[in-house]
């Protein structure tokens, strides 16, 4: 694909947007909250499936709102007559717990109940979770600017870590407006985007820095348009590729992994986007040339 789109004309309008997008995501984040599912909030996780198709999720929610169970969730997915239901349990022993939800739905809804899966997450444990999440999300962001503090200039750096915050403060607050449950999952989707959203960064400014050896009378915004322009039929083939996959995932994969799929396909869209319009003008605010290049180099030399 031989492309000459002026990208760098669109900057300033892209920033603008990137800005606006990250501050109504943090906000969302810090008065909203998150929806944390019982991964991370404790709670027992149902999935039941029915004889009787006769009855509506409403009539399970009734059944069991009349038990105290505090939050309860319930959707349907798969076959008719599967249901999915959350709990938001307080207790962490859950023996007693189950015949009982069971009994009652039996009892309510007239029909044979047959619990397939069931899992209990107490507190304890859900909090050590999250704490995890949060490492790993952290850990992952210090080691990719290593890596691109070891790898290109500390303009680079700065670029590519801004990158990142942008992709993974966006797509949680996309879960924040919309309500959607983060649970393990949702943080395996991050962590993934965060690779992903890195790998497109560092092949556009690798290209970049190649064409500020090669084109020392460019300055850095033709450079990077060039640059960009030269790698765009990569960027979008494996892009659309991804897509492809998750898009079959998220119709397909059923309930359990929709979730994740929806994050991933957030995070390929907005990290393609960020490696565009987010990493490169960074570059372009720090003015780096070949002199920048050239003085690292000068460093590195004994």
């Amino acid at each position: 694909m031989n492309s000459n789109i002026d990208f760098s004309s669109k900057f300033k309008s892209a920033n603008f947007l990137s800005l606006t997008f990250f501050i109504i995501s943090v906000l969302f984040i810090v008065f909203k909250g998150l929806n944390y599912g019982i991964d991370f909030k404790g709670g027992t996780l149902i999935e039941l499936r029915a004889d009787s198709k006769n009855f509506r999720i409403s009539d399970i929610r009734s059944s069991l709102s009349s038990m105290n169970l505090g939050d309860i969730n319930v959707k349907q997915f798969g076959k008719k007559g599967d249901y999915l239901i959350k709990v938001e349990q307080k207790q962490e022993n859950n023996n007693e717990l189950i015949p009982k939800i069971k009994k009652s739905l039996t009892n309510n809804l007239n029909s044979e109940i047959n619990f397939r899966r069931v899992e209990n997450v107490g507190p304890k444990i859900s909090s050590e979770l999250l704490q995890s999440g949060i490492i790993a999300i952290s850990l992952s962001l210090a080691a990719m600017l290593f890596y691109i503090w070891i790898r290109f200039e500390w303009q680079f750096s700065i670029g590519s870590i801004v990158a990142l915050f942008h992709d993974v403060i966006i797509t949680i607050g996309i879960f924040s407006i919309l309500s959607l449950e983060i649970n393990l999952s949702i943080i395996a989707a991050v962590l993934t985007i965060v690779g992903y959203s890195m790998n497109d960064t560092v092949v556009i400014y690798d290209r970049i820095r190649e064409n500020l050896n090669k084109h020392t009378r460019l300055n850095i915004s033709e450079t990077a348009n060039l640059s960009i322009n030269e790698t765009l039929s990569r960027t979008i083939i494996t892009s659309l590729t991804t897509l492809l996959a998750l898009m079959s995932i998220y119709v397909l994969g059923g309930e359990i992994l929709r979730g994740f799929a929806f994050a991933m396909i957030l995070g390929v869209l907005i990290g393609t986007y960020s490696s565009i319009f987010v990493a490169a003008p960074v570059l372009k605010f720090f003015k780096v040339s070949y002199k920048t290049l050239e003085k690292k180099d000068e460093k590195i030399v004994p």
